[in-house]
């Protein structure tokens, strides 16, 4: 577009391609400038939960102090330092993003942050840094610092990161010129750039705090699996023995491991050789009526060192049972309309010499296994008779109250209360009803709904899933819509005479 002489119509021309590539480059600048604000708007949010987790890390391991404080202290004590100096150099940096976008009129407006004087003046004076960026770097070196004295001899790979993402030494460019590190990071950025760099830096500085506590804790975790801290637990056959019986039962370390291999066991002076699978089986006379101790030593190896465990324990005799053991085998209650599993015996009685009865009962399959399916009422007794080894019968009974199937919860894409989902995603989604903490895992089928559109007459539909005219009303919200799901009835499937309460609603919002 240059040299010699140029008409009038190509000067026009060229000034027309100026322009343009002009505005090419303005354009450019916005979307750049938009993209840094985005990504520091999902860093923030990171960041939120980030917060979210730590503190409730902290709280648990307060938690812990408070039940085992001689364990827990001394990492408690660690935690809060580090906790402080996260917080203190966390703090800081928000003040200078807050001073920052005082400077700006629209802080969500981030094609107008692509000014640099602010931190250009702050930090930064002719070719010499400032008071302020001095202190920056300052707040800097004493969190890293901070960090790695409390850390001391432990987390070595961690300290390395630190010392990585928190370094300020002088940086040299790919033309070969040093530059100071707070020159080569902010020293001419636009406002923005520098804003998310400040918030990723505040990432960084959770990220290692959360990886710090979780290693303060997973350190004592290896401690206290050491097979030193491990004790041995005598687990009877069952909890009393008549006089006469032989105990029966088992030794087991406390966290059970069918690999390990004793060296030697002796229960109350004999020495043991019956082990199976890590267990060792205890089989000798119960002894007479009372209390009676289980006294003894478990020998093991680890390393090239036997390590000894003592056994304690202690177990009692009883005499003859003139009374049953009922229980609900989940709860206290039984539900109408459900199989509830119970376990009913009499101590000391064989399965096979003990009858129990009631409307709805059933024998289930093993040893004392029943089945309660209850009819109508408020209530329901269990009468059970225990034939004792002399001929002789033993009688007891026991009442339970019978509840209905509490209310479910409505769900929509697998949510429940308050959702918000994409308009397309409603349309396909599937309508369900959940039992939340009950404990039964009951199938439910939707049979119908409703649904309200604001504007929209409400729609009944029969099944689970929209149907034509649920999705016209729907496609008719405006993104930022609250759409009411309602009225959802449900019945289990295979048992549609159990009639269930309408399910709590669902309230969406529409989110395009």
């Amino acid at each position: 577009m240059a040299g010699g002489k140029q008409s009038p119509r190509q000067k026009m021309i060229n000034l027309m391609y100026l322009v343009f590539i002009a505005m090419m480059a303005l354009n450019m600048s916005k979307e750049v400038l938009s993209a840094f604000g985005l990504m520091n708007e999902r860093i923030s949010d990171s960041n939120a939960s980030a917060t979210v987790r730590n503190n409730a890390f902290m709280q648990g391991l307060a938690d812990k102090v408070a039940e085992q404080p001689a364990k827990y202290q001394p990492i408690k004590a660690k935690a809060d330092q580090i906790d402080q100096l996260s917080s203190t150099f966390n703090n800081y940096i928000e003040g200078v993003k807050t001073e920052m976008l005082k400077t700006v009129k629209d802080p969500s407006n981030y094609e107008e942050m692509d000014r640099t004087d602010h931190l250009d003046q702050k930090w930064f004076s002719a070719d010499n840094m400032s008071k302020d960026g001095q202190e920056f770097l300052n707040q800097i070196k004493a969190y890293r610092e901070g960090v790695i004295q409390v850390l001391g001899e432990e987390n070595k790979d961690i300290q390395a990161d630190i010392m990585k993402k928190f370094a300020t030494d002088d940086v040299k460019t790919s033309e070969g010129i040093t530059k100071g590190w707070l020159n080569y990071h902010f020293a001419g950025f636009p406002m923005v750039a520098s804003l998310t760099k400040l918030t990723q830096m505040q990432a960084d500085v959770k990220t290692i705090e959360s990886e710090v506590l979780s290693s303060m804790l997973a350190g004592e975790q290896v401690k206290q699996l050491s097979m030193r801290n491990y004790s041995a637990i005598v687990i009877p056959e069952k909890t009393a023995f008549f006089s006469g019986e032989n105990f029966k039962g088992k030794v087991v370390l406390g966290r059970f491991d069918n690999t390990l291999n004793f060296e030697n066991v002796v229960i109350n002076g004999n020495k043991l050789e019956n082990i199976e699978g890590g267990q060792v089986v205890l089989d000798f006379p119960a002894g007479a009526v009372g209390e009676r101790d289980i006294k003894g030593t478990l020998q093991f190896k680890e390393g090239d060192e036997i390590v000894d465990i003592p056994i304690v324990s202690k177990y009692a005799v009883v005499p003859k049972p003139n009374s049953a053991t009922i229980s609900a085998d989940k709860m206290n209650v039984v539900y109408r309309g459900v199989d509830n599993p119970m376990t009913i015996s009499f101590a000391g009685v064989s399965d096979n010499n003990v009858n129990a009865t009631a409307p709805g009962l059933s024998k289930g399959s093993g040893t004392g296994k029943y089945v309660m399916r209850p009819g109508a009422g408020k209530e329901v007794t269990i009468n059970v008779v225990g034939k004792l080894p002399d001929g002789s019968s033993v009688s007891d009974k026991s009442t339970f109250r019978i509840k209905d199937i509490p209310k479910p919860a409505g769900t929509i894409a697998g949510q429940a209360d308050n959702v918000s989902l994409p308009k397309n995603n409603v349309e396909i989604a599937t309508v369900a009803a959940k039992l939340f903490d009950f404990d039964f895992d009951l199938d439910i089928n939707v049979t119908s709904f409703k649904i309200k559109v604001p504007g929209q007459p409400t729609v009944s539909v029969n099944g689970n899933r929209m149907s034509d005219q649920a999705k016209n009303a729907l496609r008719k919200a405006p993104r930022g819509e609250s759409v009411q799901i309602f009225d959802i009835k449900s019945e289990i499937k295979g048992n549609s005479s159990i009639k269930l309460l309408p399910a709590s609603p669902v309230f969406i919002e529409i989110s395009n």
